[in-house]
């Protein structure tokens, strides 16, 4: 690999552990630990619903929400099913899971856009000074169905200030998001030091209830094209800019 290309990471635990590094950043960390028996049963004693990822996974691919309240419960893509016991539960899920690694993460209770969980993607990039800019950031809705919030996987792309909208007001929210945004710079600087080569990253943040941030997932290898979606296009152009200074997407892509 060249020094001036991009280096990505694709294992969700070895980007989880990067970030634990930090005492700041760790915060924002959902607990996350391996998925096998004994981690999924204590995850789901302790917080209810849980995430089950994949390790190496893109697009929401693969991802199953899992919950515990008198009877056990999961959800992949649009279908669900309920188990009577623990024993029955991680049955059905390894049979889903194809021999995957995966994952086993804390639930975030999500705000809501129209009764749909929303996240926000955060985009930091190099400048043409080698300095990290938080170049994007818009707001991520779920397909009424579905557990994720993902693009490529029904999701619907909407400004972050409309999503907001129903939880702060003026200069509340424009502070929010701006936090926002810092957080991801900070993530940014953070990563830099084990990999050096990185030149973008998306950050996926969850917000939940109580209006706390939380780091989802950090990608290494972000598509800008999600910015053309919004109505106004100077946030995109800038985004595709950076993405091709810094050696992605040289070819315009074909709309």
């Amino acid at each position: 690999m060249t020094m001036n290309r991009a280096r990505t990471v694709s294992s969700k635990w070895v980007k989880t552990k990067v970030l634990l590094r930090n005492k700041k950043l760790r915060t924002y960390v959902p607990e996350t630990r391996l998925y096998n028996q004994r981690n999924l049963l204590l995850m789901l004693k302790k917080y209810k619903m849980v995430y089950v990822k994949p390790i190496n996974g893109s697009f929401g691919q693969g991802v199953i929400r899992v919950e515990k309240s008198d009877q056990y419960r999961f959800q992949a893509g649009k279908a669900a099913k309920s188990f009577g016991t623990y024993q029955a539960l991680f049955a059905a899920l390894n049979k889903v899971k194809l021999n995957r690694s995966y994952l086993v993460q804390q639930g975030i209770h999500l705000l809501t856009h129209q009764r749909r969980i929303f996240d926000v993607r955060i985009m930091v990039q190099k400048n043409a000074q080698r300095r990290w800019e938080s170049t994007g950031y818009i707001g991520r809705v779920a397909h009424p169905k579905k557990i994720v919030t993902n693009f490529h996987n029904s999701g619907r792309p909407l400004p972050l200030e409309l999503l907001f909208g129903s939880y702060f007001t003026g200069q509340k929210k424009k502070a929010y998001i701006h936090h926002l945004r810092n957080l991801g710079y900070r993530i940014a600087k953070h990563y830099q030091m084990s990999y050096p080569g990185l030149k973008e990253i998306g950050v996926d943040i969850g917000v939940d209830t109580r209006l706390k941030p939380w780091v989802l997932e950090v990608n290494t290898a972000p598509d800008p094209f999600i910015f053309n979606q919004l109505k106004k296009k100077k946030m995109f152009h800038k985004v595709l800019r950076f993405s091709r200074a810094n050696g992605r997407f040289i070819r315009a892509r074909r709309k």
